[in-house]
């Protein structure tokens, strides 16, 4: 196919999304892998569902081979314009309260006033029961 250059925007390359019409970013450039997907040894939902965005990281996570990575230049058409790709986002775990010493004494108060009755119901329990067989 060989493209001469031209620059897409990401909203560009995304409307080219369905098997019938599959372009693909990939470090920075843009393939129009439509006549591929038939061939692709992964199926070609693999690749559709790799548009509209950039598919770099899901293209090397795979390991493709030297044969794999010179198939590209048969379906290149132009390079993206990087500008108009999101930057990733880096995850940041959600806050975790802070563990509070305080509150410990609260819960063993807590725990207290549930046991203590527990017990001396149980102690008058047996006293009776200990009373009854002497």
């Amino acid at each position: 196919m060989g493209g001469d250059g031209k620059v897409f925007t990401l909203a560009q390359v995304s409307e080219h999304n369905t098997p019938k019409d599959c372009w693909l970013i990939i470090s920075g450039k843009v393939y129009d892998v439509t006549r591929f997907l038939e061939d692709h040894p992964g199926g070609d939902d693999v690749l559709v569902s790799a548009t509209g965005k950039d598919a770099t990281d899901d293209f090397e996570d795979v390991g493709h081979s030297e044969n794999a990575r010179g198939m590209l230049k048969d379906f290149y058409v132009g390079e993206i314009d990087a500008s108009t790709i999101p930057k990733s986002t880096t995850y940041a775990p959600p806050k975790q309260p802070n563990y509070n010493q305080d509150k410990t004494s609260e819960f063993i108060i807590k725990l207290l006033q549930f046991l203590v009755p527990i017990a001396i119901l149980g102690l008058a329990f047996g006293i009776r029961l200990y009373s009854k067989s002497s």
